[in-house]
């Protein structure tokens, strides 16, 4: 690892354990108890995080056939976006990861549209039984969505192994599945068992918005990233009581 990658997965590492503590757990109980537990949710991009978009791409020479993920330094809210051709899994700790990859079809957006996806919301746990709440905007309209409960190990390995991906609810993806309504927003409400899992010493636990540009659902895998699927929103979840 060169030491210009060895920094930005340091900084990287940094900003994912800063964000996990600071994120507001209101008047959140020790699960182990049994107490109710609830925590106010705000979901962020990757580019919020310091890092690349993982699932849309721009194309920064015409003709190549080549994409690239987008970063920081993207400032054209203008710039169309596109799938990859091919599925390329997350890798967001790499600089070599953003590209180039091969050019799949325009996703029909353009990034600042992209951009505009927002989420806030709220998730209690009380008796064994979890319950979301989410106020959701700035989607594609009547857009298919997935919800995932993830898990990524902190520090994240070198080279990067991925995320565990479950769906929310039943483990067939049957209650993950949501469409986006005509003007792109959606008020989600769903319970289901067992409660989520915090994060704890060895990993993070995350919750992440998934759309499918191909309009289909996968059950209990999210599908092909940067193909069919494109995570907008995520947000992680605090430690555990007793961590």
């Amino acid at each position: 690892m060169t030491t210009q990658s060895r920094s930005i997965l340091n900084l990287a590492v940094l900003a994912f354990v800063a964000l996990t503590l600071l994120i507001p757990t209101g008047q959140a109980a020790a699960e182990a108890g049994g107490e109710p537990m609830s925590i106010e949710l705000a979901f962020m991009t990757h580019l919020d995080m310091g890092m690349p978009e993982q699932d849309i791409y721009i194309e920064r020479s015409p003709g190549s056939g080549e994409v690239w993920r987008v970063t920081k330094g993207d400032n054209d809210m203008s710039a169309p976006l596109f799938k990859t051709a091919i599925k390329v899994k997350h890798d967001p700790f790499d600089p070599k990861a953003v590209g180039p990859h091969p050019k799949g079809e325009p996703l029909g957006m353009n990034l600042g549209q992209w951009l505009k996806h927002q989420g806030t919301g709220n998730y209690t746990c009380s008796d064994g039984e979890g319950s979301l709440e989410l106020s959701l905007s700035g989607l594609v309209p009547n857009g298919v969505y997935t919800i995932w409960h993830a898990f990524i190990a902190l520090p994240p390995t070198t080279p990067f192994s991925g995320t565990l991906d479950l769906p929310l609810g039943a483990r067939d993806g049957s209650e993950s599945v949501f469409t986006a309504d005509a003007n792109g927003k959606i008020e989600f409400e769903h319970s289901f068992l067992p409660c989520l899992e915090m994060s704890d010493i060895w990993t993070t636990s995350m919750i992440a918005i998934n759309y499918h540009s191909d309009g289909k659902s996968y059950g209990a895998y999210p599908g092909d990233f940067g193909l069919n699927a494109h995570i907008p929103l995520f947000l992680m979840l605090p430690k555990r009581a007793g961590i």
